[in-house]
């Protein structure tokens, strides 16, 4: 059995963790994860899916602030005398104290075709740049922001109307057996990781409160894909008689006017006019209210 402590937080990481409980070559010894968090209107503090899990199965569970901060959190792990560190969306960077304390490596789940899309929202950037693909990468996690040789990958096409959430859940299904195979391999000496070329190489940086507000002024294939691309994470956005309205599905479509103009209401949705050919806004939340379709949105703003 190969002992393995899980670094995670977030939900697109709790198929992971729940394979490598079940596998019958991996025992997880222990969980790190995230402090719980004031979450929904209530500011409940909540915890993270992967504690949640680790609570229900009986697995030890660390919450530090900040790992590299805390060396009695680092002594614990290091009684525990694991293989591997596998990390997957944790949400700190390790120090080189924690990743000298498993016997092999610390092996990270990378949502993107290394080197491309290095860093925190790997899976949003690759949709609104349009990327006609993308994938996962297992790597040897070094000091240095996910730049340490690759393991194994895989590719996942990105369809023209593929959104995030659909991507998210993708990498989801797919990442577990990854992550298995990485271990065995590494383990077996029948996977040899390959350094990354500095050749290609582009981060995916945090999203600003900017980037999600609609500029109806660019191409509507470029707007399109930012909807898809941060679908309900946190969604593309306009105001309307100084309302917010969130857009969660449009549909490239011919026509011109002015930016931003609507020009046309038909069954489907609201046609808006962009710099390049126009946009059609099928789904939509206004502020306040729930999911619509965008035509009754509109018809409600006459009444």
């Amino acid at each position: 059995m190969i002992k393995i402590v899980f670094f995670g937080t977030p939900k697109i990481a709790l198929k992971s963790l729940e394979y490598l409980y079940n596998s019958d070559t991996i025992d997880v010894a222990a969980v790190v994860t995230q402090p719980d968090k004031p979450a929904g209107r209530g500011h409940k503090l909540t915890m993270s899916p992967i504690k949640e899990f680790a609570l229900a199965h009986n697995l030890p569970v660390f919450q530090p602030k900040s790992i590299r901060k805390e060396p009695d959190i680092q002594e614990e792990l290091k009684k525990l005398a694991p293989d591997f560190f596998v990390t997957f969306a944790f949400g700190q960077i390790l120090s080189q104290e924690v990743l000298d304390i498993p016997k092999y490596e610390t092996i990270n789940l990378h949502a993107s075709l290394l080197p491309k899309y290095r860093g925190a929202n790997p899976i949003q950037r690759a949709i609104i740049n349009g990327e006609k693909e993308t994938g996962i990468c297992t790597m040897i996690t070094e000091l240095g922001l996910d730049c340490g040789a690759v393991c194994k990958k895989i590719i996942i096409p990105i369809s023209d109307d593929m959104n995030c959430e659909e991507l998210f859940n993708e990498i989801s299904d797919l990442s577990p057996k990854l992550i298995e195979e990485t271990l065995l391999g590494l383990v077996n000496h029948t996977i040899t990781p390959s350094p990354q070329c500095e050749e290609g190489v582009c981060m995916a940086n945090k999203l600003t409160k900017e980037e999600t507000i609609i500029d109806w002024t660019k191409p509507a294939r470029e707007i399109h894909n930012l909807v898809r691309g941060i679908y309900k994470f946190p969604s593309a956005s306009f105001k309307h008689n100084d309302k917010i309205i969130k857009v969660l599905k449009t549909k490239v479509c011919e026509g011109s006017g002015k930016a931003g103009e609507f020009v046309q209401v038909c069954k489907d949705g609201i046609k808006v006019a962009c710099g390049e050919n126009c946009l059609l806004l099928e789904r939509v939340k206004p502020e306040g209210k729930s999911e619509m379709n965008a035509r009754d949105w509109y018809n409600g703003l006459k009444k």
